[in-house]
């Protein structure tokens, strides 16, 4: 055991001095890590790799000493995991980690499924995520520091369950970032379920909180997407929103998503190098690795005017106006 732990210590040193990792990350030790803890450290299924937990360790670490978190708990993701498992089932990829219960639950979750601009393509595909950007309207994923802020209820259309209109509401958790992922508010980035109501028309409803001046509800099908793409938020299944939510609701607590800017940057120059990731200490899951090639990562000062000019030369839509159902 003491062997597997001056191990992981060492892989977590070399990551860390290669990276530039910030000094009160590099400050935590994962020679501490609990032996409860340590048959969840790797790079198997439902494993969380060591550089992605020593973060999050130091994250909430940090966070604890200030005063800013009091939660037992703290959250991980591996965006650079694949969106499936070898059994079909979706990747294990978000981590809930409560180290005073010595609980770890591996789940799926979504990342950002990005754009296909005429300027510039930094579209996702559906298993393995190889673009990355916190420029607003991206719909990408950004990797970095985030603390779970307040959540928000707002009601998404009605559909059908057991033969019945039914409403629809989903729970928005938001998150507060700093670096990279300080504009998370202003992306509207956050935490929900993977599911939505694909509006197909609209019926009279007018005793509906819902409905419109005219009396209208919108009505559609629900759909999951568990697992898969979403536009840049962490999104989950809805058994497990519902434990995380009810977890972090009022009580907020630390998210560290992985990769950073830094670390796409980095896996990006040892792939163009040719050079071997472990022997520099670097991670990314192999399968997406070999899927994508070589990751990228967009600045928001480099992507930011693409966008705004791709919004800018699109022509004026007129309001949707679904039809009546039948």
């Amino acid at each position: 055991m003491l062997l597997n732990a001056l191990r992981l210590a060492a892989v977590v040193f070399v990551f860390t001095a290669l990276s530039g990792a910030p000094s009160s990350f590099a400050a935590s030790s994962n020679a501490d890590i609990p032996a409860w803890l340590q048959k969840h450290v790797g790079t198997g299924e439902g494993q969380i790799a060591p550089v992605v937990l020593q973060k999050a360790r130091a994250l909430y670490q940090q966070k604890l000493r200030q005063g800013e978190v009091r939660n037992p708990c703290y959250l991980a993701k591996d965006a650079t995991r694949p969106s499936t498992s070898p059994d079909g089932a979706p990747g294990r990829r978000f981590y809930v980690i409560c180290e005073q219960q010595k609980s770890f639950r591996a789940v799926s979750s979504g990342y950002g499924n990005g754009r296909n601009l005429q300027r510039a393509n930094f579209s996702n595909g559906r298993q393995c995520a190889k673009n990355f950007s916190n420029a607003e309207g991206s719909k990408l994923t950004t990797g970095g520091s985030y603390v779970t802020a307040e959540t928000r209820t707002s009601f998404k259309g009605y559909y059908n369950q057991s033969g019945k209109k039914t409403p629809f509401h989903r729970t928005f958790l938001l998150f507060d970032g700093e670096g990279d992922t300080e504009n998370a508010r202003e992306r509207a980035i956050g935490g929900h379920p993977a599911v939505f109501v694909k509006w197909q028309c609209r019926f009279k409803n007018p005793k509906s909180p819902y409905a419109d001046k005219e009396g209208y509800v919108p009505y559609g099908t629900l759909v999951n997407y568990t697992g898969g793409r979403s536009n840049g938020c962490t999104t989950w299944s809805q058994s497990d929103s519902r434990e995380i939510l009810s977890l972090v609701e009022g009580n907020p607590t630390t998210l560290y998503i992985y990769p950073e800017s830094r670390d796409i940057d980095a896996v990006a120059n040892a792939v163009k190098s040719r050079k071997s990731l472990a022997r520099d200490g670097l991670y990314w899951n192999a399968a997406c690795l070999k899927e994508i090639n070589s990751p990228r990562f967009w600045p928001k000062k480099t992507l930011q005017p693409i966008i705004n000019q791709w919004r800018q030369s699109l022509p004026e839509q007129p309001p949707l106006e679904l039809p009546i159902c039948k």
